[in-house]
Order: structure tokens, then C-alpha cells, then sequence
């Protein structure tokens, strides 16, 4: 995909800047969303955003894009990036995810599963929900640590690796 296609599509799809500084419920933020690494793309603020936005995604409770928009705000990262990581726990892809992170729980705190619960399900989830919530918990904060972790350095090398292949490219060519 060209490069100009992708700008093109990212700029359809994020609000203007102007527009979000303007918003009178943003007044608050004051000076703070004049801060360029929060809407422009470079190496920091989008290796940054992928931490926010995928440590948000693990936060089991509703507004998680308004975490990831307060804490892009926050570390300075890109706000778009930040928000838009957060929907990687979507309605269909949020069971799968919480049930993980609750086995990476109950791992964690190294106790075992009932053997009633083979088969997982929202009645067995709610009605278990006194004995469920600490690990869930517990694994919801590791996947999300591990997840900026990952995200972080991720984003960090490959565009180091971008960058470098680049120059590579353009000193082939002279």
C-alpha cells in the first residue's frame, strides 16, 4: 500500500487536532493537548501509544478509552494510537481474551481450577465471581504489563529496523 494511500486513510479516520482542542469538554486539559507528540507520528509517541493503549485494553471496566486518552495525555504518546489499541478487546474478542487472562491469574498466584470448570461460561463466570475475581484481576494486570512491554519494544525496533533499512536502500542507490 502507498505511502500517500495510508495517510490518506489515517487522516479520514482520526478527528483534526484543532477540532479536539477546541471541544469545550476538553477545556480542562488546558495546554496539555497542545503537546505535538500527542497527534503526530514518530518513533516515541507511537512506541508509546501502543504501551497505553494495549496496558488499557486489559482494564476490565467500561470508559477504557478514556484511560487510554488520559494516559496518552499523560506519558505524552499519540492519543489517536492510544484509543484505537484499546478496541483490540472488542464484544467479540473480549470473552476469549478475560478467560486467558484469568488462567495467566490463577497461574500467577499459582492456584489450580476447580474441576467443574472445564467448561467455561458467563453463568459459571458470574456465578463463581466471588472466587474468580483476583485472579481475573491478577491476569488482566499481567497481560497488560506485558502487553506495553511487548508493544513498547516491539514498536521500537521495528522502526528502528524500518529506519535502518531504509538508509541501507538509499545508500545502495548513491
Amino acid at each position: 500500500m502507498p505511502k500517500e494511500l495510508i495517510r490518506k486513510l489515517i487522516h479520514r479516520f482520526i478527528p483534526d487536532p484543532e477540532i479536539i482542542k477546541r471541544h469545550k469538554h476538553l477545556q480542562f486539559l488546558g495546554e496539555k493537548l497542545h503537546e505535538p507528540n500527542l497527534w503526530h507520528l514518530n518513533r516515541r509517541s507511537i512506541a508509546l501509544a501502543f504501551a497505553v493503549g494495549l496496558f488499557c485494553a486489559w482494564i476490565p471496566a467500561p470508559m477504557q478509552m478514556a484511560f487510554a486518552a488520559t494516559g496518552a495525555i499523560y506519558y505524552r504518546a499519540n492519543i489517536p494510537i492510544s484509543v484505537a489499541l484499546v478496541w483490540i478487546t472488542n464484544p467479540v474478542t473480549m470473552p476469549p481474551l478475560f478467560y486467558f487472562a484469568y488462567k495467566v491469574g490463577l497461574w500467577f498466584m499459582n492456584q489450580s481450577t476447580n474441576t467443574q470448570e472445564s467448561q467455561f461460561s458467563l453463568s459459571m463466570m458470574f456465578s463463581e465471581l466471588g472466587d474468580a475475581w483476583q485472579p481475573f484481576l491478577t491476569g488482566c494486570f499481567v497481560m497488560g504489563i506485558t502487553s506495553s512491554v511487548i508493544g513498547y519494544f516491539g514498536i521500537e525496533y521495528y522502526w528502528k529496523y524500518h529506519v535502518r533499512k531504509k538508509w541501507a536502500k538509499r545508500h545502495k542507490i548513491d
